[in-house]
């Protein structure tokens, strides 16, 4: 039974995505004003009756980090004032995922407070894809689904015809702290792991030290979440280049792709960089980065979330 008419609006962020998901959810766009005063202030108006209606609102919290994030709170804000029935924030990428412990003394936890934020704002769930980190949804005192890009990477690299053979296929985890997502997607692809092994002297830079797994005469594929300046990632490429694998394909949910990366990643010896449209590209687009949507697994987990059916069916 749903809990009232559903009504999806969006920020200013990833209108291509928002379009994708209103179109499989068969609904007409919610009508909404966000704009800036001369001052630079965000400027909100909800352009219709949401009184006792579910409403979603779509936003990445993607670069500029912290205009995005005030967008979406001044939008849930709005919404709540308006006496919404409830309100859930749709974020395809969560925006300071990567600060989600104390790594040394006298630092924050900025995801902490982000999602602080969130539910002091109005927020009654969250709706989000692939955090970097799984006790995030902790940080929340509200419901938090998260969604997997895995079924949408699977279907297109059992496509590829580099994977065909499964046997001398590797998926391969970039760093100790994605084995799990690694392992996951290895099992369900049902090939073998490697892993890098990855020390970090400074937090912008990555020293590649081990190989762990055989990668010899393989085709891999490097499985992580955020692909950010690129730097991590093409150091692992070079590396499995140097332990014999013959070609190297990443998979990465979200393209950050910050300072020129995407050139980096044009230039380097990777085969393919697949990802997906959490994060709008722009001008970010180049041959060897393929984009797959996640607009049709979110409208059906939106779809779910309003007939308070299951979200976990999608992935069984």
């Amino acid at each position: 039974m749903m809990v009232g008419p559903l009504k999806v609006f969006c920020g200013s962020v990833n209108k291509e995505l928002y379009k994708e998901i209103i179109e499989h959810l068969n609904i007409p766009a919610g009508k909404i004003y966000v704009g800036r005063f001369a001052d630079g202030e965000i400027e909100v108006k909800i352009e219709e009756n949401v009184r006792g209606a579910d409403c979603f609102v779509v936003q990445p919290t993607c670069p500029p980090v912290n205009e995005n994030l005030m967008e979406l709170l001044i939008i849930i804000d709005a919404l709540r004032r308006a006496s919404a029935a409830r309100i859930t924030a749709v974020i395809p990428y969560f925006g300071y995922a990567r600060q989600d412990r104390k790594t040394e003394p006298r630092v924050p936890i900025t995801s902490k407070l982000v999602a602080n934020l969130i539910v002091a704002a109005g927020a009654n769930r969250v709706l989000t894809m692939d955090l970097h980190a799984g006790q995030i949804q902790g940080f929340f005192d509200i419901p938090v689904d998260q969604l997997y890009a895995t079924p949408i990477f699977l279907e297109y690299f059992n496509k590829h015809p580099d994977f065909q053979d499964k046997q001398q296929v590797v998926v391969v985890s970039p760093d100790a702290g994605g084995v799990e997502r690694a392992r996951a997607f290895a099992k369900r692809f049902g090939v073998s792991l490697a892993i890098v092994d990855k020390r970090r002297p400074s937090p912008n830079q990555a020293e590649i030290l081990h190989v762990i797994g055989d990668v010899k005469d393989k085709i891999a594929l490097v499985v992580d979440d955020i692909i950010d300046t690129g730097g991590t990632l093409l150091k692992v490429v070079d590396k499995l280049l140097e332990h014999g694998a013959k070609k190297v394909y990443a998979a990465c949910t979200h393209p950050v792709l910050s300072s020129s990366a995407d050139k980096k990643v044009e230039q380097s010896k990777l085969e393919k960089l697949v990802v997906s449209n959490t994060i709008p590209l722009g001008n970010k687009k180049n041959d060897k980065i393929e984009i797959l949507s996640v607009g049709k697994l979110l409208a059906e987990a939106i779809k779910r979330i309003n007939l308070n059916t299951s979200i976990s069916e999608l992935f069984v």
